[in-house]
């Protein structure tokens, strides 16, 4: 959960939505930040929280945080 709680935080530093995620099919999907708003040093470290910037989902996704 720290994790989590941690990479939420990060997110929120862009975009503080009302709804800003997504999950199905095992992908936690995070719809209100775009990776242009992301500065590298908060991407990088997203990235070691397990998520990363989808061009298939044009989004930022994490596998780890998805419903099972």
């Amino acid at each position: 959960m720290e994790n989590l709680s941690e990479a939420i935080k990060i997110f929120m530093k862009y975009k503080n939505e009302k709804w800003p995620t997504n999950c199905s099919h095992d992908v936690l999907a995070i719809m209100a930040v775009e990776q242009e708003e992301v500065s590298g040093e908060d991407t990088k470290r997203l990235d070691e929280l397990g998520f990363f910037w989808s061009e298939e989902y044009d989004c930022f996704i994490s596998f780890h945080y998805g419903s099972a």
